[in-house]
């Protein structure tokens, strides 16, 4: 069945990014004059999906808010003949359709997933974790994933190369190639120490996953912090049915830390025709 929704978990309180996300979500903050989360949101819509599930909590409205309508911004612009701001501003809520439910409490990734069961239904589809941010090179991310998943009628994982000094930072795959760039996953290792990593492979925000995830996951015990780990489930899912892990081409920019945030800052705002010259420029009178 072709994969048509896209789950994204944004429930999280965003604490490595206080004060900055007292009231406001971390998914709203901005690279150059866009949300992070609308990035995510583009590249599901590039890769063929057509209705996206946002898993909230407390004070997310901003990001229902930013995928609506906006009639009067709309009609200010309008007034005053903005309209590139215009075609802008309209482009964001025509991007996919979009729902949204809510994760009560902080249960973990796990958890949140399985929050949208209701609305996904029994049919397969995609997980993106906001923090990655994916460049499209020669495709989307989801899109590559997409395209191995549908090939082998298997689940896919986005996995990428990482130093081993920063493998315990990262779920890991124990995998053996069966093309370039695609893996058969073996096992999946949740934050091993870098001696104990079964390979350099980290699983990225990126996945296609079957309905039957979501029945796995509510059996699934929660760890030591009381959170349903999405990792734990799909090791289980693993044993009952082949699954492929695929290094995806593309740059990755990971601003789920504040110096991850501030380089894809800096680099998008150097990929941008408008801004790229005198920012360079800028950037070159700094004495540090």
């Amino acid at each position: 069945m072709k994969v048509r929704k896209g789950v994204f978990p944004a429930a999280g309180l965003g604490t490595r990014f206080l004060p900055a996300t007292k009231a406001q979500p971390k998914e709203m903050l901005p690279l150059v004059d866009k949300p992070m989360i609308q990035y995510v949101v583009e590249e599901a819509a590039a890769s063929g999906l057509t209705e996206i599930i946002i898993v909230t909590g407390r004070g997310k409205r901003a990001i229902e808010d930013h995928f609506d309508a906006a009639f009067e911004l709309e009609y200010y612009l309008s007034d005053r003949g903005k309209t590139e701001e215009l075609a802008q501003i309209k482009s964001i809520s025509e991007l996919v359709s979009v729902s949204y439910v809510r994760q009560k409490e902080p249960l973990g990734l796990g958890h949140a997933i399985l929050c949208a069961r209701s609305l996904v239904g029994d049919e397969p589809f995609a997980v993106f974790l906001g923090d990655d941010i994916i460049g499209a090179a020669p495709a989307p991310c989801m899109r590559q994933l997409l395209d191995v998943s549908e090939r082998y009628g298997a689940p896919t994982i986005a996995v990428q190369r990482v130093p081993r000094e920063s493998i315990h930072q990262y779920g890991v795959i124990a995998a053996r190639p069966i093309e370039a760039r695609v893996h058969e996953i073996v096992d999946l290792v949740e934050k091993p120490k870098p001696q104990d990593a079964p390979s350099d492979l980290a699983i990225i925000g990126r996945y296609v996953l079957p309905p039957e995830i979501f029945a796995i996951l509510a059996e699934t015990p929660p760890d030591g912090r009381g959170e349903i780990q999405l990792t734990d489930a799909l090791r289980t899912l693993r044993a009952r049915r082949p699954m492929y892990g695929v290094e995806f081409e593309g740059r990755r920019y990971d601003t789920g830390d504040k110096l991850g945030f501030l380089k894809a800052t800096v680099e998008f705002a150097l990929a941008r025709p408008d801004l790229a010259d005198e920012f360079r420029a800028y950037l070159k009178t700094l004495r540090l």
